[in-house]
């Protein structure tokens, strides 16, 4: 099974990443081998629509779980049309939710937000 996390730098110590879209990096973690891979956002610098690209973009990395603080609809559509699971993140570091994530302590994630549509 792999978790998606949005983080603001490759380090598993890093802080959850605000901005689902924005994130420079997401981490990868693979919870039957127990690794991590950080993948730089590609859809980070778009014009537009990088909520969009970087929820493709994990669907496309295949990921089973995201976990985020938040997520704008168009992403939220995506995301979940695939089958991943959105969990809401704990204002503490990646490894910290991921900790979480197995004991059971994250709850779904439906705030689902508008989305910021060009709004940086």
């Amino acid at each position: 099974m792999k978790i998606l996390i949005p983080v603001d730098n490759s380090s598993l110590n890093g802080d959850v990443s605000m901005s689902f879209g924005r994130t420079p990096y997401f981490l990868v973690y693979d919870l039957e081998t127990n690794e991590s891979k950080f993948v730089l956002n590609e859809a980070a610098n778009s014009q537009g629509g990088a909520g969009i690209k970087a929820a493709q973009y994990i669907v496309d990395l295949g990921a089973n779980i995201l976990i985020t603080p938040r997520l704008g609809e168009n992403a939220a559509e995506i995301i979940l049309a695939a089958g991943i699971k959105i969990k809401k993140a704990h204002a503490l570091s990646a490894e910290n939710n991921i900790q979480a994530f197995v004991k059971n302590e994250l709850s779904d994630l439906i705030d689902i937000h508008a989305g910021f549509h060009g709004h940086h």
